[in-house]
């Protein structure tokens, strides 16, 4: 049985893209932002970037809650610093 694809609609420019990131567990936002910026800057050059900033668990609780209202993530004021890694690399 062919696997069914999920239409990400119009507006994602690259589907292959944005296809591979959902499949890994990317939410639909992270991956058709990063999806767009590959058709737009070249896939090469979008991964590039990638890879500078600090793993989550170094971060204070100050500066996840500050990259958490950044995303607008709802609740953050009251998670802890788990929760807030968690809710972050699930947006």
């Amino acid at each position: 049985m062919a696997e069914k694809r999920r239409d990400p609609g119009p507006s994602v420019k690259d589907p292959e893209v944005y296809e591979a990131l959902r499949d890994e567990g990317a939410s639909k936002e992270k991956a058709a932002r990063i999806a767009n910026a590959a058709a737009a800057e070249g896939r090469t050059s979008v991964g590039e970037r990638g890879g500078e900033a600090r793993d989550y668990e170094a971060r204070t609780v100050e500066e996840l809650r500050h990259r958490a209202a950044e995303l607008d993530i709802a609740g953050r004021s009251s998670m802890t610093k788990d929760e807030l890694v968690e809710a972050l690399r699930h947006h």
